[in-house]
């Protein structure tokens, strides 16, 4: 049976106006989405601006969240191009028993399968009691995992190596791999996904449709009709009309004016954007107050 299952946010990062990372707000940003449906959240990934956000500010985020009501819910994110700082990083979180960790290949250079298998078996060899969902999106780091890379890793590292999320979408069809979890990075791909035998997804747009998309998901499981996944794909199209870290940050600041906080040279969209991000969203009947738990 594969370790994760179901419906993960690629949860949001909250700033303070000085643009250090305001860590109570990005923990109970990550239980809100919990609440609201998701059945975990990956934080730290890219849509929580973890790139551009100080190791420093990470590790003060781990100390807090180890003692979490939903700890086992979180997938943490590193976020890092340097092997050392990943592994440090990695080291820290196991420490305080946070075991679960999303790990993209270092961004700016070429390389090959090869290449990548050698990164992800030091990281193994330095965190034996880690476990480490693959991270492909080749868009951002300019890599695409191939089937052949991941069934070689899974195979020779079945105890750390425990899942892809697939943001560039050759994968999902195609990878059969047992107690291994699949997970588009879209919630366009979630049912056609479960279909196929996917675990479930982890989006960055699941900040805002983890109640649609929860909902999607249990009817797959309890051979339901599907009466939402129309809306929830429509409302997942809306969002990528923007960078979708502009488009959620601008859509929750009007919950709290903190998310409108952005580290640079991410910015929150105009307000002629807003206004038809928020139009386009209200046609399919969805806004802040609907995406919320009741």
């Amino acid at each position: 049976m594969s370790l994760l299952k179901g419906i993960y946010a690629a949860s949001m990062s909250v700033l303070n106006n000085d643009l250090t990372l305001n860590v109570d707000k990005t923990i109970e940003h990550s239980e809100m989405v919990i609440e609201n449906g998701c059945h975990g959240a990956a934080i730290f990934g890219s849509t929580g601006q973890a790139q551009l956000i100080p190791v420093a500010e990470k590790i003060k985020l781990l100390n807090k969240i180890s003692t979490n009501k939903y700890k086992d819910n979180f997938i943490i994110g590193t976020g890092l191009n340097s092997l050392g700082e990943t592994i440090n990083l990695m080291r820290v979180a196991t420490s305080l028993n946070l075991e679960k960790f999303l790990i993209m290949p270092p961004a700016f250079y070429k390389y090959s399968d090869e290449d990548v298998f050698n990164f992800y078996s030091k990281i193994v060899e330095s965190t034996p009691n880690a476990k480490i969902v693959l991270y492909n999106f080749e868009k951002l780091c300019g890599y695409q995992f191939s089937v052949e890379c991941v069934e070689k890793l899974a195979k020779n590292f079945p105890d750390q190596i425990v899942g892809v999320k697939d943001s560039s979408y050759n994968l999902f069809e195609n990878l059969k791999i047992d107690n291994f979890s699949v997970m588009p990075g879209s919630e366009s791909k979630l049912l056609k996904g479960l279909e196929l035998g996917c675990s479930g997804i982890i989006t960055a747009t699941c900040n805002a449709t983890s109640k649609l998309a929860r909902k999607v998901y249990d009817d797959f499981e309890e051979g339901k009709e599907q009466e939402v996944n129309t809306n929830l794909c429509n409302v997942r199209v809306t969002f990528e009309k923007y960078n979708l870290i502009s488009g959620l940050h601008t859509f929750y600041k009007h919950k709290d004016s903190a998310y409108k906080n952005l580290l640079p040279p991410l910015r929150i969209l105009n307000k002629d954007e807003e206004s038809d991000l928020l139009n386009n969203l209200e046609k399919f009947n969805f806004s802040l107050k609907s995406s919320m738990a009741a």
